[in-house]
């Protein structure tokens, strides 16, 4: 075949290609249309009249937190403890999660010298604990052991080992190993070579990722105060069912909420420049 009869034979495939495209895109966007109309008309409402009613309650929110005046930052101080206990639930959570994935990221990663046949093992453990989320997990515990922060505790720390090890393994396998082989080549053992070629790299993007996970544990422990597990979320749970009038202490925990989001993120950015201003200067 010549190269004209081949480039031509390309364009053929080319137009080919481009007008199947063409066809399954028109085929899947008359499904999600006929889709759409179908479970428009099996709702009570619909979804174009209801976009006007979309800012209703946020509006009646703000409206009763404004009228509240004064008396918004007594209930600030009023749903404190009920804050004070998601944060509990997250924080514990995150440091027994947090410990958890490092061992299991030192032992999934390759170039460090653990156990080859350890490495599929602890992968494929770290895939089982993401893929259940807390909320499931909690429901089955609190089914077992009661109502009570306890379950919320354990749900996410299980979760959060299997997504911060994936995190802290991805970050393992990015460091300098010349480190490693100088130690290993001056006779450290396994632990020291971690302990003094590895950590030290690894810390900075350790302590983001486990902030940025706390953050992420914090709401996770909100919303499982829904499900009975206690702090904020059993107060959202209780005000929203209320609907009108307890718009200003729905207001108070939002506000809560944001502002711990807030100094989470400010202490991260605050612990990872002076480790990495740390590491600088040595």
């Amino acid at each position: 075949m010549s190269v004209a009869a081949l480039q031509e034979e390309i364009l053929h495939l080319e137009k080919r290609r481009r007008l199947y495209t063409g066809v399954m895109i028109l085929v899947t966007a008359a499904v999600i249309i006929a889709g759409y109309g179908q479970a428009n008309s099996m709702n009570s409402g619909g979804f174009i009249s209801g976009l006007s009613k979309f800012f209703d309650y946020p509006g009646e929110i703000v409206i009763e937190a404004w009228q509240s005046g004064g008396e918004f930052f007594l209930l600030l101080v009023k749903f404190l403890p009920a804050l004070i206990e998601t944060l509990n639930i997250a924080l514990v959570a995150t440091i027994l999660g947090g410990a958890a994935a490092m061992m299991m990221a030192f032992l999934s990663t390759r170039g460090l010298d653990v156990w080859p046949w350890a490495i599929p093992i602890v992968r494929r453990s770290m895939d089982f604990m993401r893929a259940f989320p807390e909320l499931i997990i909690a429901l089955f515990l609190i089914f077992v052991l009661g109502t009570s922060p306890v379950p919320a505790m354990i749900a996410v720390a299980f979760h959060t080992a299997g997504a911060l090890g994936k995190l802290f393994s991805e970050v393992n396998e990015n460091i300098d190993r010349k480190p490693i082989e100088g130690l290993k080549a001056c006779g450290a053992n396994w632990l020291q070579r971690l302990r003094y070629a590895v950590v030290p790299q690894v810390a900075p993007n350790y302590m983001s990722y486990f902030l940025l996970r706390l953050e992420i544990n914090v709401r996770a422990s909100a919303i499982l105060g829904f499900v009975g597990a206690g702090g904020i979320g059993s107060e959202l749970r209780r005000t929203i069912g209320w609907g009108k009038g307890a718009g200003d202490e729905t207001a108070a925990l939002f506000v809560l909420l944001f502002l711990s989001i807030v100094v989470i993120d400010q202490l991260s950015s605050y612990l990872r420049r002076q480790l990495v201003g740390s590491e600088a200067r040595h």
